[in-house]
């Protein structure tokens, strides 16, 4: 009980203090929780500041490995091309000397070799000396046959010659031409002559020609408008003695058969008969151009008359395949 009396008694002096301690805590309150603000403040950023450290030391150590990564790579990609560029060099080096010295031995064993040459040339000396030996010769033979030849050409036209001219040999009562008495030697002439016989013309066998034609009238058929060499008497005489023509080729040539000429064996309207074709032709295209054309042009103009323009394209159609049927009949008979 006295305890409870005491703390009575001091129950007044106990709220007077906690009421002072309350306000002297509030006082001091806002300074606290301002210094806590900036310790806890201060703290995390060393916490956030010291993580970025890290980060940035790890980034960078990755950083690092890859990037070394890629240049070990690019240098081995750059070794690589450096050694094969090296062995193409060497392979081009040693193909280079390889091919130099084949080359060389193979110039100087078949195409620089001086008694490969040698014995080469010589062969081609003996080779054409031998062609040039026997085409010699056969030019040589040529020539000895074409004179041979032309020395019997020329006898045999001498030969003839004197076939033709055996009527000019001299007789015992008259000399002739070649044994004048005003030459103190004969004409070499006159003994050719004398070996030569004399030349006989058979007279060609002259057949008639039968002209059946109309056009053929002038062809000298008719036995009365001149004379025809198959119904003349025979003469009982010798063949005239010279250069003279037989009177069978002689009439053949004055007496020819009618050849008419291009002018003369087409008509003489050809050409406007020609032209009036080609006028009724460029007529007939233009005609159908025309009608085509209005007939087209109605149709645009007017949607109403279709079936009236209809039957007269159908007309139109089989007039054209009527013309054409009929101009393919006229250039078949032509």
């Amino acid at each position: 009980m006295a305890t409870l009396a005491r703390l009575q008694a001091r129950a007044t002096f106990l709220a007077h203090q906690y009421y002072f301690r309350s306000s002297v805590v509030d006082l001091f309150r806002k300074k606290e929780y301002d210094a806590a603000v900036k310790i806890q403040s201060w703290f995390r950023g060393c916490q956030v500041r010291a993580y970025i450290r890290h980060l940035h030391r790890v980034a960078t150590t990755i950083q690092k490995w890859w990037r070394s990564y890629l240049g070990r790579q690019q240098y081995q990609v750059v070794v690589k091309l450096a050694s094969c560029a090296m062995k193409m060099n060497l392979y081009n080096a040693m193909a280079v000397r390889i091919q130099r010295r084949w080359r060389g031995y193979r110039i100087r064993k078949y195409c620089f070799n001086y008694f490969y040459l040698k014995e080469y040339l010589r062969a081609v000396s003996e080779t054409n000396d031998a062609i040039r030996e026997a085409l010699e010769e056969f030019a040589e033979m040529k020539e000895r046959e074409e004179k041979k030849a032309d020395l019997e050409r020329e006898e045999k036209k001498r030969d003839y010659q004197a076939r033709k001219m055996h009527y000019l040999l001299s007789t015992k009562q008259i000399p002739g031409i070649y044994n004048s008495p005003f030459r103190k030697d004969p004409d070499p002439w006159e003994l050719r002559l004398q070996k030569a016989k004399p030349l006989t013309c058979h007279r060609p066998k002259v057949k008639q020609k039968r002209y059946i034609s109309l056009s053929s009238w002038l062809a000298c058929t008719s036995a009365r408008s001149f004379p025809r060499s198959e119904i003349l008497p025979p003469i009982d005489r010798k063949r005239c003695q010279g250069p003279f023509r037989d009177i069978t080729e002689v009439l053949e040539q004055r007496y020819k058969p009618l050849e008419p000429t291009l002018r003369v064996a087409e008509p003489i309207d050809e050409l406007k008969v020609a032209r009036e074709e080609l006028r009724r032709q460029e007529w007939m295209r233009n005609v159908n151009d025309n009608m085509i054309s209005k007939l087209y042009y109605h149709h645009l103009i007017s949607s109403q008359n279709m079936e009236n323009h209809i039957q007269k394209l159908d007309k139109l159609y089989k007039g054209m395949h009527f013309a054409k049927k009929h101009f393919r009949k006229y250039i078949k008979n032509i």
